[in-house]
């Protein structure tokens, strides 16, 4: 039976990136900050009904209500007024951050078409991954008759790692299935 990902964190991560990186106190180790989702809502914004379906399939993703992100400023070239609602974002912290990722591993991304692994070049320099997704029915929460349009979306994996090196060691270690660095 597989563990979660916090008790997996504590009793076999911890130890490892101690032994590997030579850490003199525990609370050096790289650990899991803050998991964000995000979506932008493109051409749907002008639709409530749209806008609506998007917010409750993030809500179904990731048991959390997301928020409305709003234009700061208007854009005519873009069709985008002051105020807009251009996307929606959902920040997961704690259990709900635990139990994303245990699911996004185990279940989601092994649902993906000739998955072979995610890249290893997405970190961002600052021990921080991002993936992106292209559409929603990866997600078994997702039916296939209720999706009017595919729309994918964003997924930041924020580390207190100082390096990416660090941040691969302990996304690697936590059964992230990241392909080996070229």
């Amino acid at each position: 039976m597989k563990k979660d990902i916090k008790k997996l964190y504590k009793e076999q991560v911890i130890p490892s990136l101690i032994k590997d990186y030579g850490y003199k106190n525990v609370e050096l180790v790289p650990k899991l900050l803050k998991i964000s989702v995000n979506r932008g809502l493109g051409e749907e914004s002008r639709n409530s009904k749209e806008l609506d379906i998007n917010l409750k399939e993030l809500a179904a993703i990731t048991g959390q209500q997301p928020t409305i992100n709003e234009a700061r400023k208007s854009i005519a070239g873009f069709k985008i007024r002051d105020g807009m609602p251009i996307g929606a974002s959902v920040t997961l912290r704690k259990e709900r951050m635990y139990s994303f990722l245990e699911r996004l591993i185990h279940i989601t991304l092994p649902r993906i078409r000739d998955f072979r692994g995610v890249s290893a070049e997405c970190f961002d320099g600052r021990g921080n991954y991002n993936l992106g997704l292209k559409d929603q029915l990866i997600f078994p929460e997702i039916s296939y008759d209720d999706v009017n349009q595919l729309q994918g979306f964003d997924i930041s994996i924020v580390t207190s790692a100082k390096t990416d090196e660090e941040a691969y060691s302990l996304l690697k270690y936590l059964g992230m299935p990241l392909q080996e660095k070229s």
